[in-house]
């Protein structure tokens, strides 16, 4: 039987409370067996969600362990058995991997919104939201398949221990921030945002479960998802920053907040938290005006609160503890007694020691004494010659000094011509066909910090793109006023056959048109982790486009899968 995990994919949490089975072992198997509650039928629970209906509770699908879906997924261990509905620690024995399994009956009131919210939420794609892998409808039963984390633990485990470190806390909110933002995009929301539906894995990236899925199977809306997401993700960071729910009912394994206070900054709550991340907190459950410590104006997308953490001062991890060394051990061949000779009994009489006589007073030493003064004498005579010689050929190499490189100006005088950086005002993604990369993450090509970079998602052609599925991927940078555009250097984070950028000259930051009307400065392909791109003659413009069209193979990064794509830091322009 597969090893259990205290991380893997949501199965049903309902505010924290026991699950109805599998009390002797809380740690279930993906970690998510989070507190259930039976009799809850409130119209409202402490996440502001709202249930769409009041139903009864409906008999589970008689499974057991053994039990095989679609003849490839063997039913290992229930998790969660509660309103209809229950979730398994299952096996695919097609591709020999771990997955979760929600199942429900196919005549259930919540089956075919189930099936909808799995199958759009599997249409994302998004590496940071755990992935739907099958939704299927077969022999009376409605099943979704999802991925398994062994390797990640949830929030709740983490805040167990004790609150975050700001820089976790930081990366919670900008990550979690960010990815809801995507989602939102494209038309998916979560509504069950708790500790257990967020999961750090081994690699420190953040990532997110039961988009929509874990909504539909409780039959959970909301008139305005955004703001129930935003707020959610500042309840997150909120008792990431305190290790207390941001409520007066306890939740989730955290005490709430004292009766009758209200909503108190974090920074007022627990000492040493960071002013920053505290306020960011209130801004995201402020959500009807300004926040309590600060006019700051509140945030109700995830969008404007990814932006607001990118506004904020980046904090840094903190820098590693090494241990002091042991103190100094003096031992007795140190102190010095280690075969030193007894000391000799005092004679009755002593005699007198003969004294040497003075070095070097031999005829031997008289003869060494001659043949040093000698060569000393010689070496002497030979470096005056060398010096002098060097001050006699000075005047002939002022007579003829080594040309220089020079360009000629137009009032005919001679003028040395140096390479100037040009510095990067701004910047914006292209993507001509509506569908941009990474577009939080521009700035980070230029902030002179090689740690931070923006990246391509993963393309499964390669290393020539598809024209018919993307043509190139590129940033266009400002330089604040026309220059002489001659050459970039450009960092990449993977190596590998190969990477092809080309300059173009661009009208605008935003350029209306394609590619193919814009002038081009250079091209260049490299196979390493820098690529140097130089143009034959200076091109004159204040917008610059770098235009990716290849890019090599590279491993599974991060929640970046593996696939062609590429990662572009440190851009460097002169002139």
């Amino acid at each position: 039987m597969a090893e259990r995990s205290t991380a893997a994919v949501d199965v049903a949490d309902n505010s924290g409370d026991d699950p109805l089975t599998a009390k002797a072992d809380k740690a279930a198997a993906d970690g998510v067996a989070e507190a259930q509650d039976t009799a809850d039928t409130s119209a409202e629970n402490t996440d502001g969600e709202r249930r769409t209906g009041g139903q009864p509770s409906r008999a589970t699908p008689e499974l057991h362990s053994g039990h095989k879906l679609a003849r490839r997924y063997r039913l290992e261990e229930c998790v969660t058995r509660l309103d209809g509905f229950s979730s398994w620690r299952a096996v695919d024995e097609k591709l020999r991997r771990a997955v979760g399994v929600h199942v429900l009956p196919a005549n259930h009131p919540r089956a075919r919104s189930v099936l909808a919210a799995a199958r759009s939420s599997a249409l994302l794609g998004d590496p940071r939201f755990v992935q739907v892998l099958d939704a299927v409808e077969e022999n009376e039963l409605v099943y979704v398949v999802h991925e398994w984390l062994p390797d990640a633990t949830e929030l709740t485990a983490l805040l167990a221990a004790g609150p975050l470190e700001p820089h976790d806390a930081y990366q919670l909110v900008s990550q979690i921030s960010q990815a809801m933002a995507a989602a939102h995009r494209e038309g998916l929301a979560h509504l069950r945002l708790t500790p257990s539906a967020v999961l750090r894995t081994s690699s420190g990236q953040w990532r997110i479960r039961g988009l929509a899925v874990n909504a539909a199977l409780r039959g959970i809306s909301a008139e305005r998802p955004q703001r129930t997401d935003t707020e959610a993700i500042g309840a997150l960071l909120y008792a990431a920053l305190t290790q207390r729910w941001p409520y007066e009912d306890d939740a989730h394994g955290l005490s709430g907040l004292p009766k009758g206070v209200g909503l108190i900054a974090p920074d007022q709550v627990r000492a040493g938290v960071h002013r920053g991340l505290s306020e960011i907190a209130m801004r995201a459950l402020a959500n009807d005006g300004a926040t309590a410590s600060r006019q700051e104006p509140a945030c109700t997308t995830p969008d404007e609160l990814a932006k607001a953490v990118a506004a904020m001062p980046r904090i840094r991890p903190p820098e590693p503890e090494f241990p002091a060394p042991p103190d100094y051990q003096r031992t007795t061949y140190q102190q010095g007694t280690y075969g030193r000779p007894k000391p000799r009994p005092v004679a009755a009489a002593t005699q007198p020691t003969p004294v040497p006589p003075p070095p070097l007073q031999s005829r031997t030493g008289k003869a060494l004494k001659w043949a040093v003064s000698a060569l000393l004498i010689a070496a002497l005579g030979l470096g005056s010659w060398q010096v002098a010689d060097k001050l006699l050929d000075q005047p002939k190499a002022a007579e003829d000094p080594k040309p220089r490189q020079t360009t000629a100006t137009s009032g005919g005088e001679q003028k040395t011509k140096v390479p100037v950086p040009l510095k990067v005002q701004d910047a914006r993604e292209y993507a001509p066909d509506g569908s941009p990369q990474n577009v939080n993450d521009v700035q980070k090509t230029y902030d002179n910090d090689s740690g931070s970079y923006w990246r391509t998602k993963y393309f499964l052609d390669g290393p020539e793109l598809e024209p018919s599925i993307k043509q190139g991927v590129g940033i266009v940078y400002d330089l604040g006023a026309d220059k002489d555009v001659s050459s970039v250097s450009i960092g990449l984070r993977y190596g590998g056959p190969h990477t092809t950028i080309t300059l173009y000259a661009a009208d605008s930051l935003s350029p209306s048109g394609s590619v193919d009307t814009m002038k081009k400065i250079a091209s260049g392909q490299s196979s390493g982790t820098s690529l140097q791109v130089s143009a034959k003659e200076p091109v004159k413009s204040r917008y610059v486009l770098l235009w990716m069209t290849a890019m090599p193979y590279a491993p599974q990064d991060g929640y970046s899968s593996a696939g062609y794509k590429q990662a572009i830091t440190d851009v460097k322009f002169t002139g």
